[in-house]
């Protein structure tokens, strides 16, 4: 029997505690921490110099996260909890949400606490904290870890019929890559701001032979057929992350304002097509099974427990095969020679 594909590696970029700490308050001159060491009303700054780190990390399949080997911060293997999510104000009532987690070592103590913040920090602002909940944080990680399509996005049916995503309903058959038709299970939808890294990435129309853009989710990630294995990664087919395809022309961020966002659950983990390119579907694990109904939770515990375990799930690139300026157009090229 051959083993399980790895669970899949998701970068974020975080702060270190110190680059945000207490200017006025009750723990003046403290950085940022956990929930139990941390005082409402307490007034945080980032540092001017501050700079964010990626962060990889892979579901430990139980409750927590490990730091991934491609990891810039962090020790390969460490354990990382999610503690809380922060809700800092500044001074114009603007809110702002941060997610905390934390390293441990192998006896259990703090290592490192790591900041999120779910939309940009200015440096050397005033954020008063405001609010501080452990039962928010994983259903907020959730919305994060989910890979999403944007409103408007045209999905192949099994008919063959393109259909926009929010005209689905549960239920519907869609076109799937490795098993054909199949029924979708749930359909999750979140307005969320888009900024910063987290804003979702167009990837404009001819990119990768589709003909209308297709604007998903950063850590999307795509399924792509190489004539001619350009990437060097001993197969021709490969799953790549819509952040690793961007070059200011053909694939760009659309940041600012909102966007909304819909997320498509299968019995399993699918390779669909949006906008003629094929692209995954919700993947749960404990990463984003927060982000599910209690009771669909429930009732799909079993079913689920191998969901990430597909075959398509070993074609994903690790980072350091996609150091190039322009990872579509070799894409494009590779897949119509």
């Amino acid at each position: 029997m051959s083993k399980p594909p790895p669970a899949p590696i998701q970068s974020i970029p975080v702060y270190q505690a110190g680059d945000v700490t207490v200017v006025n308050g009750a723990n003046l001159g403290d950085p940022m921490s956990f929930a139990a060491e941390l005082d409402l009303d307490d007034t945080y700054e980032l540092r001017r110099d501050a700079t964010p780190h990626l962060l990889s990390l892979q579901t430990d399949g139980k409750d927590g996260f490990i730091v991934a080997e491609d990891s810039e911060i962090g020790v390969h293997g460490a354990t990382l909890y999610l503690d809380s999510c922060l809700t800092l104000m500044s001074g114009n009532g603007v809110t702002t949400e941060v997610l905390i987690l934390v390293e441990v070592d192998d006896e259990g103590d703090v290592e490192a606490v790591y900041a999120l913040p779910l939309a940009p920090l200015t440096p050397r602002l005033g954020y008063a904290l405001v609010g501080i909940s452990k039962d928010d944080a994983r259903t907020k990680f959730a919305e994060v870890a989910c890979v999403s399509f944007t409103r408007g996005t045209h999905i192949t049916m099994a008919s063959g019929a393109q259909c926009r995503i929010e005209e689905l309903q549960v239920g519907d058959a869609v076109l799937t890559r490795d098993d054909g038709p199949q029924k979708i299970r749930w359909i999750g939808h979140a307005t969320v701001r888009a900024v910063g890294d987290f804003a979702p990435i167009r990837i404009k129309a001819g990119a990768l032979h589709n003909e209308n853009d297709l604007l998903v989710s950063p850590d999307h990630r795509l399924f792509i057929y190489q004539r001619s294995d350009a990437l060097g990664a001993g197969r021709k087919e490969v799953l790549v992350r819509a952040r690793h395809l961007l070059n200011g022309d053909t694939v760009v961020r659309e940041d600012g304002g909102f966007v909304d966002y819909f997320q498509l659950l299968f019995d399993e983990h699918q390779i669909i097509y949006a906008e003629g390119i094929a692209a995954e579907t919700m993947l749960v694990d404990t990463r984003t099974s927060p982000a599910l109904p209690p009771d669909l939770s429930q009732q799909m515990a079993q079913s689920l427990a191998s969901h990430d375990i597909r075959e398509h799930s070993r074609f994903e690139v690790s980072e350091k095969l996609l150091k190039h300026p322009d990872m579509a157009k070799l894409l494009k090229r590779a897949s119509t020679r």
